[in-house]
């Protein structure tokens, strides 16, 4: 089993609507939502891991990082390999922009990509495709309505 540590982004624009990038699984096809981030290059910081992946993923560079709300830690199975990742989620509050896939560093992470989409915790809720984390929908809901929580919420699965 692979373990690693990742960062993820909360792209929350001011109409509260947040940014997910769809991806695909490529053994399963299996296509989920996610947000974007990745796995922590060794010896790098959160906030450097953060920006990188950010602008990886999205093209978006230029933005401040907003407190840590969520943590969790997910088993999960990619490319035929079992992961365990232990996951930070931060508040990013940025102006909604066109995000673009063209930095992507390699190959598999270009194959894997499916689109990007602005999503209402609503629209999520409706949806009947998969998200991550589970619950997502009223997990923004909580975060959009009460704010950032003092301390990280550990969340499960």
């Amino acid at each position: 089993m692979i373990e690693r540590q990742a960062v993820r982004a909360l792209l929350v624009s001011p109409e509260g609507e947040l940014l997910l990038i769809k991806i695909i699984e490529p053994q399963s096809q299996r296509a989920f939502w996610l947000t974007p981030g990745g796995g922590m290059d060794p010896g790098e910081s959160p906030a450097a891991s953060l920006r990188r992946e950010v602008f990886e993923e999205t093209g978006l560079g230029d933005f401040e990082i907003g407190p840590e709300v969520w943590r969790r830690e997910h088993l999960f199975t990619w490319d035929g390999k079992d992961i365990l990742q232990k996951e930070r989620y931060y508040l990013v509050r940025v102006t909604r922009f066109e995000p673009t896939h063209q930095h992507l560093p390699d190959e598999v992470e270009r194959m894997a990509f499916g689109g990007f989409r602005w999503w209402r915790a609503a629209d999520i809720e409706q949806s009947p495709e998969a998200f991550a984390p589970r619950g997502l929908s009223k997990l923004l809901q909580a975060l959009l309505q009460n704010g950032p929580p003092p301390q990280p919420i550990v969340l499960t699965g």
